[in-house]
């Protein structure tokens, strides 16, 4: 008797060791979140079931029940009794509940949803099952920088209802927001008294956005309508209406330090340097100025924009800022690196005391560049815990076991797989279906989601599909059965 109750006080004592080891590593995350009332999402999900089988969700009980575990990783459960024909689905937000109603679909009724098509046909009798599934991790993340360029740019609100389905259906709880950006710009540029035509030198055509908003090109397919401006801002908020209705965390962008050639004019004694050409552009489309991080103007551009962005678009705390991205800095000197780090920070939380930095980490794939010292000066350039690492081509290019699990700083292993949008068939099946588990499993590993980074999308569904179910699977997959 003795025995069995100190083993299992020895069992809760480590418990809640780990809870609080937990608990401490998460605390900075805590405000990333969703805070729409479960009932919201639950009626949110039961309209995204009536869009996806019509007449036949009826057969479908879904329920809303919040986390309440600090690690706030999602759960569903699924229950469906020979005795009827109605399959109830219990989560703790829209997104869990949708993601059980998919996996039940897909392994149940043998049914498929993706990019391309849909197959629907439900048996008659519904199977039987008492299943219960929690997350591996706390975020599921879907997107990359790019693919709102590649894939999404002419995109109404009926596709994105559509790809908004699809995430919250595929368990996605993370993803980029970045619609409609360019109108706030407008708004800070106006304000700081640039005129139109350094506006419309400044801004690329909707295809070239990505590069644009990350200081690679400028003024390339440009300049915009404000006919686009007001679609776009429409757009975006009807975007993330519905994500914070399905439990989908919108990430906002936040100020990387560039701004247009027409600030040298406005601010002719602060300190900026032009960025190198990227791709060959020349000087006409290339190039614009990056504030140098002690000036007070870097701080000054960003609270403008923080404040004019969440006053339209509201805020989940979590922004994405890339300011060298392919991009190489002006200077290696650890105290600049450091210092851009501290300002892109900065310009977020004298707005947003709780804002986390989401930062891809696709520069730290040249090596040449960032070695440990400069990687190490920028990911600890703020508290840990305050930054989220995309890692985001670890299918291939794992860049965590380079740098210490990125120096403590939390990250989010991600399979790229697509460059440019392009046709192929080809995956790393394996490398996915055991490299996840490697890195979730690593000692004092900070790993806290998976995703899915494709530059564009409507290709090779199979492989994201597989991917995706790495944020449930308690083991690698039987890929030959699978």
């Amino acid at each position: 008797m003795m025995y069995f109750i100190q083993t299992n006080l020895f069992i809760i004592f480590v418990l809640l060791i780990d809870r609080s080891q937990s608990y401490g590593f998460y605390k900075n995350l805590d405000n990333v979140k969703v805070k729409t009332r479960p009932v919201i999402q639950q009626h949110a999900v039961k309209d995204l079931v009536e869009r996806l089988l019509g007449e036949k969700s009826s057969y479908f009980d879904v329920k809303v029940q919040s986390v309440t575990d600090s690690s706030q990783k999602d759960y569903f459960k699924i229950t469906k009794y020979e005795s009827n024909n109605t399959v109830q689905i219990i989560g703790s937000s829209g997104v869990a509940v949708a993601w059980g109603f998919h996996h039940y679909l897909k392994y149940y009724c043998k049914c498929h949803v993706s990019w391309e098509a849909d197959q629907l046909n439900l048996p008659e009798i519904l199977p039987a099952v008492n299943l219960s599934i929690v997350a591996n991790d706390r975020f599921r993340y879907y997107q990359n920088v790019c693919t709102s360029s590649y894939s999404f740019v002419w995109w109404n609100w009926e596709r994105w209802e559509r790809e908004l389905d699809w995430m919250a259906l595929n368990g996605f709880n993370l993803a980029l927001a970045f619609v409609g950006q360019e109108e706030i710009w407008r708004r800070v540029y106006t304000k700081l008294n640039l005129t139109q035509e350094e506006i419309d030198e400044h801004f690329t055509g909707p295809a070239f956005f990505a590069w644009g908003r990350m200081g690679n090109i400028r003024g390339w397919g440009g300049p915009l309508s404000f006919q686009w401006h007001n679609k776009s801002l429409v757009l975006q908020n009807k975007i993330l209406f519905r994500m914070r209705q399905l439990g989908i965390i919108p990430v906002l962008p936040a100020f990387s330090g560039y701004v247009p050639r027409a600030f040298k004019r406005i601010f002719p004694g602060s300190n900026m340097t032009l960025t190198g050409s990227w791709n060959n552009f020349n000087d006409s489309y290339c190039c614009p100025y990056l504030i140098s991080p002690d000036e007070d103007l870097f701080q000054m551009v960003g609270e403008h924009f923080m404040r004019e962005m969440i006053s339209e678009f509201g805020t989940n705390h979590i922004y994405n800022c890339d300011t060298f991205n392919e991009i190489i800095p002006a200077s290696g000197d650890l105290n600049y690196i450091a210092q851009i780090g501290k300002s892109v920070f900065a310009s977020m939380v004298q707005v947003d005391p709780d804002a986390v930095w989401m930062l891809q980490g696709w520069m730290f794939g040249n090596s040449d560049f960032w070695d440990m010292n400069r990687t190490r000066a920028l990911l600890t350039s703020v508290d840990i815990g305050r930054i989220i690492v995309l890692d985001l081509m670890a299918e291939l290019n794992p860049q965590y076991k380079r740098y210490d699990s990125f120096f403590g700083q939390p990250f989010i292993w991600c399979m790229l797989h697509n460059f440019g949008g392009t046709l192929g068939m080809h995956g790393t099946a394996k490398r996915v279906n055991e490299n996840v588990f490697l890195a979730r499993n690593m000692e004092n590993s900070t790993l806290v989601g998976t995703g899915i980074a494709p530059e564009g999308i409507n290709q090779n569904y199979i492989i994201y599909d597989l991917m995706n179910e790495m944020a449930w699977r308690t083991e690698s997959a039987n890929l030959t059965h699978w």
